[in-house]
């Protein structure tokens, strides 16, 4: 397993960026080191070692240059994965694709029982994030907290380990990118911690702090904060 902290990561391509070499053979990450989509395919990356074989191409989204759009990735977002001859989107898909078609260790057990509630973790990630995003404009403490509880019991299923499924997996993966942001957000805005009565958040959160793959992919908590009070007109 690759660590990814030594990566000199390249700068974000604006407008101004010529176009790649496209379809070449490269194998092409476009990401955004702000998104939290993108964030998830970054971690599976890095876990796996492949920063050798997955180049990463930053995009500025606000100033993004056109031929990403009309050469890349028609729907103009990022994730966006470029392997074999194809463009492929969506994190989900992408975080499932890098584990089955790249070399490195599996992000999946083969325990029939964790598999079913991978998938049914997964299925759940838009559910989560969409409830917490809402509560951000109403009263956030009370209105996430169901949210919050799903998380810290179902961090009670296995007890082989400190993640979802024990072992650290995708489904670590596909959630602590949204986490890891409103800890920060509701620390900041709200003076509130997110694993305060939740141990075993507070342990998961913790122990995939200490996971070398997914360190240089963090945040700038001031940038985030920042930009999810303009979003959310949340209180100054």
């Amino acid at each position: 397993m690759a660590t990814g902290a030594e990566e000199d990561l390249p700068l974000p391509l604006d407008a101004t960026a010529e176009q790649p070499n496209l379809f070449d053979g490269t194998t092409r990450l476009y990401t955004c080191y702000t998104c939290p989509y993108a964030q998830r395919v970054w971690i599976t990356r890095n876990y796996k070692g492949l920063e050798d074989e997955i180049k990463l191409v930053p995009l500025n989204l606000r100033n993004r240059p056109a031929w990403y759009k009309e050469k890349v990735y028609s729907l103009n977002k990022v994730p966006s994965l470029e392997h074999n001859g194809k463009v492929m989107g969506e994190s989900l898909d992408l975080i499932k694709y890098v584990d089955s078609n790249f070399r490195g260790p599996s992000l999946l057990p083969d325990d029939p029982t964790k598999r079913e509630f991978a998938e049914e973790m997964l299925r759940y990630t838009d559910t989560f994030n969409m409830a917490v995003y809402i509560s951000l404009n109403g009263d956030a403490v009370k209105e996430s907290g169901p949210s919050f509880d799903y998380l810290e019991n179902a961090l009670h299923k296995f007890d082989d380990g400190p993640f979802f499924l024990g072992g650290f997996s995708l489904v670590d993966i596909a959630y602590i990118p949204f986490v890891e942001r409103f800890q920060i957000f509701f620390a900041d805005v709200w003076n509130y911690d997110i694993t305060e009565s939740r141990p075993k958040l507070a342990t998961w959160i913790e122990e995939l702090n200490k996971i070398d793959a997914y360190k240089p992919t963090k945040t700038d908590p001031k940038e985030l904060v920042e930009f999810y009070k303009q979003r959310f007109q949340a209180p100054q």
